[in-house]
């Protein structure tokens, strides 16, 4: 066994022999991987092994695609066949709502290219007689769906990987991961040590356990599941030619079902989970099943026997009940870890056979060129932070299991793990009506009702019952003055005589000076968004950085790895020292004057400026700048402090109709200004040009990404972001497909209804060509195709004059 390598993959199933693969594949060939067991032990040998593309996140689908269709390749590289069949596979719809979500999914599978179309009942049961038709209104076609032989994938990866110059061990428990002060890591083995530059937990089943060598405590819980094999069918074994039964899915029921031989295999995710094994997977766990329990399935078999009448008749052949490992929202955690030097996590990969080629082409990208070729967010390990405990991601798992099958509407949040984070006046803010969701396990307000009562969501993939309470918010912050939580923003805080530095490097903007604040892009060497900011300045040494609360881990694993070796400067996540109030509208400056002794006027506190001060009786940190369009401040102190400046803006703000407004109210107005959101409109997936972004570079200094976006500058980009109004009743939830002359030219990337211009606005990237000709544009919303035109300047006070 090799002593030195410079990756060493730690797990033998279909996910880390794909890193192996595809690290070796783009050129880093001293890469090892260890297997305590035999390759395939854990999960991999025991899956179903069906794949498709379908998935909640469009970069996952196309990633599901490429995994689909690397399988032709490592099976050609490798010699080793891999029993693919490609059959197709049908989504059932049994009712509207079911109908409603396929027709989203259609649009998006159009926006990113995939070739998915409804087709009728009667040609689903010329395709695949066995489905009682009475059962459903509606069906999509997928022709890439298909199924294969898990452990075949398996041994084609390793060997692949192999020809590429990799190598890889089996039966080479690991003990220890000891990280030396480089960096580095000693790979500790019964059979000897091996030190490595990078390491790679795709520990499976024993993910957990790997983890917590090095001190990582990672939320993803083994789960059992059942799926079954029946007798021979007769109406299968006489199918002609050699033909096979395509795949199917009926949501509702809760079931995926597929050929198997002359039979079917069925499998169901039980409305009840039942973690597995949470103290640890056993060391001597292998090539093991668990014992069946159909007690637990029974309701869904027969749903299934009801649907599907071939199946009741028919004899069960073989149940198996097997661990699978699943993460708090159902996606992989993958990428580096923060905090944590040359660390990689491959784990929680549950539909490893849809998604395991993706996810070795993105690591190995992110280890050998520094960033992924696509906005992988969704997979990101940095999307959890120290919130998510063990035991939240058992309540967390649990429930996405549970749901695996269940729709989620576009406005709807999930009850379980909820609570893990509040702030100081979560109570008060809920006697008001507020109705909640969880952003990086902290509540944050997202709409008020008039009561405890009556704060409630209904479901649904229109306009929902919070409609017309957050037109109420709107109007208020137009006319008077709102107050809302600051919750949707992290702070990072950067002193020391090197720090300003250090932040010219990092930012693509203007540093401020003291007192001032500045909105910044920070890029990739790519010249794609890393992150849009807000950089203020309190004095030459001290310096707030203000983004995303979602991504301040991603921002914090950014921030530390450009640090290293930098001298003069101290670094800190503040954004759990800081919480925060803004109030906006046009009487927020005279709301603002009442509660400090300082001069807040227009001339005195002018837009964009930053100062420490005492509001409302505390201690603060009082920013003039707003993201609704109004006057507007930012008021943070620390948490102890937040009740009483709460309670004193109640206070002050009585007679001023003062009024409170959540997410969805800034949503909507931020729309009517044509401004991005993080995660939605700015992301890794495009540049600065494109975002119009460039507007905040300071071209004339060095920074990040500085190459490749004067390149851009240069040549121009193709698309740029833009607004569109559309007409319809029907408001866009993300990802739909946007039309032009019968072509996908863009996808919807947020949008909303605008409340105070009466609208229903979106944002979306669109050709240049497009931009300069005003072309008339549909969105395919709901499966209707919605005329929509394209706004030139925001809606709503297109100067900024309210604002400043």
């Amino acid at each position: 066994m090799k002593d030195q390598a410079r990756v060493v993959v730690i797990g033998g199933g279909v996910v880390g022999c794909s890193i192996l693969f595809h690290l070796a594949k783009m050129g880093w060939k001293d890469v090892v991987l260890l297997e305590r067991n035999e390759l395939t032990s854990g999960s991999s040998w025991h899956a179903a092994g069906s794949f498709h593309t379908l998935s909640s996140d469009p970069n996952v689908s196309k990633l599901q695609d490429y995994t689909i269709n690397l399988y032709k390749e490592i099976e050609e590289t490798s010699g080793h066949s891999i029993s693919m069949h490609t059959t197709g596979g049908y989504y059932l719809a049994s009712n509207q709502n079911w109908h409603d979500y396929l027709k989203r999914e259609r649009s998006k599978a159009r926006s990113i290219g995939l070739d998915q179309e409804f087709v009728s009942i009667d040609e689903v049961i010329e395709k695949h007689p066995l489905i009682d038709p009475d059962h459903y209104v509606a069906a999509l076609w997928d022709p890439t769906d298909g199924d294969l032989d898990p452990s075949g994938v398996v041994y084609a990866y390793a060997k692949s990987a192999r020809v590429h110059g990799a190598e890889f061990y089996t039966h080479t428990p690991v003990l220890e991961t000891n990280q030396r002060s480089d960096g580095s890591w000693d790979v500790v083995t019964e059979k000897g040590s091996i030190h490595a530059e990078h390491i790679v937990n795709a520990g499976g089943l024993w993910a957990r356990e790997l983890g917590r060598m090095s001190g990582i405590h990672l939320p993803v819980v083994p789960m059992e599941h059942h799926y079954l094999i029946t007798e021979e069918i007769e109406q299968i074994a006489n199918l002609a030619d050699g033909r096979r039964l395509p795949h199917c899915i009926d949501f509702e029921a809760n079931i995926y079902l597929r050929q198997e031989s002359t039979g079917m295999l069925l499998g169901t995710y039980e409305p009840r989970s039942t973690p597995w094994s949470l103290d640890g997977t056993p060391q001597t766990f292998g090539h093991d099943l668990l014992e069946p329990d159909l007690d637990r399935i029974a309701d869904r078999l027969e749903l299934a026997f009801e649907r599907i009448p071939a199946l009741g008749t028919a004899g069960i052949k073989n149940i198996i009940n097997g661990p699978f490992v699943f993460s708090p929202d159902g996606n992989p955690m993958i990428g580096p870890v923060p905090g944590m030097k040359n660390y990689w996590t491959a784990v929680g990969v549950m539909a490893g056979f849809c998604q395991a080629g993706g996810v070795g082409k993105t690591l190995a990208e992110w280890m050998i060129e520094g960033e992924p070729s696509v906005d992988v967010w969704a997979m990101d390990i940095a999307r959890f932070g120290d919130f998510a405990t063990p035991e939240w991601g058992v309540i967390k798992s649990s429930e996405n299991y549970e749901r695996r099958f269940v729709m989620t509407f576009p406005n709807e949040t999930l009850p379980k793990g909820r609570l893990q984070k509040t702030t100081s006046i979560y109570d008060r803010l809920t006697q008001k009506g507020a109705v909640w969701q969880d952003t990086f396990g902290l509540e944050n307000a997202l709409w008020f009702a008039n009561s405890p009562e009556d704060a409630y969501e209904e479901p649904t993939f229109h306009r929902s019952r919070s409609h017309e309470y957050v037109a109420k918010e709107v109007e208020a912050v137009r006319a008077s003055v709102g107050a809302s939580e600051v919750a949707s923003f992290a702070n990072h805080k950067f002193t020391g005589k090197g720090a300003k530095a250090f932040l010219n490097k990092v930012l693509a903007g203007r540093i401020p000076s003291p007192g001032r604040v500045n909105l910044t892009p920070m890029l990739l060497e790519s010249g794609k968004l890393n992150g849009d900011l807000t950089v203020a300045c309190i004095d030459e040494e001290t310096y707030y950085l203000f983004g995303s609360s979602v991504a301040q881990n991603m921002h914090l694993r950014w921030f530390e790895m450009h640090l290293e070796g930098v001298q003069d400067i101290d670094y800190k996540n503040m954004t759990d020292d800081f919480h925060g109030i803004a109030i906006s509208g046009p009487k927020s400056g005279e709301l603002l004057a009442r509660l400090t002794r300082e001069d807040v006027s227009s001339e005195a506190f002018k837009f964009r400026d930053i100062r420490d001060t005492f509001i409302g009786g505390v201690p603060a940190l009082c920013v003039r700048i707003s993201f609704t369009g109004e006057l507007g401040y930012e008021i943070y102190v620390a948490p102890q402090y937040q009740l009483k400046l709460f309670e004193a803006i109640e206070e002050a703000g009585e007679d001023l109709d003062l009024k409170w407004f959540g997410g969805r109210a800034l949503m909507s107005m931020r729309l009517e200004k044509s401004w991005g959101a993080w995660t939605m409109d700015f992301r890794p997936d495009f540049t600065i040009m494109e975002s119009g972004l460039d507007f905040f570079v300071d071209w004339d200094k060095d920074f990040i990404g500085k190459k490749a976006a004067l390149i851009e500058k240069k040549n121009g980009p193709n698309k740029k972001l833009s607004v569109i109004q559309i007409d319809t009743e029907t408001d866009v939830s993300g990802d739909e497909a946007v039309m032009h002359n019968e072509e996908c030219v863009s996808y919807i990337t947020s949008g909303g209804y605008g409340h105070s211009v009466k609208k229903s606005l979106a944002m979306t990237y669109l050709p240049v060509e497009l931009i300069d000709s005003n072309a008339q544009l549909e969105v395919e919303i709901l499966g209707q195709f919605c005329k929509a035109s394209i706004v030139m300047e925001p809606l709503y006070d297109p100067s900024g004059s309210k604002m400043r």
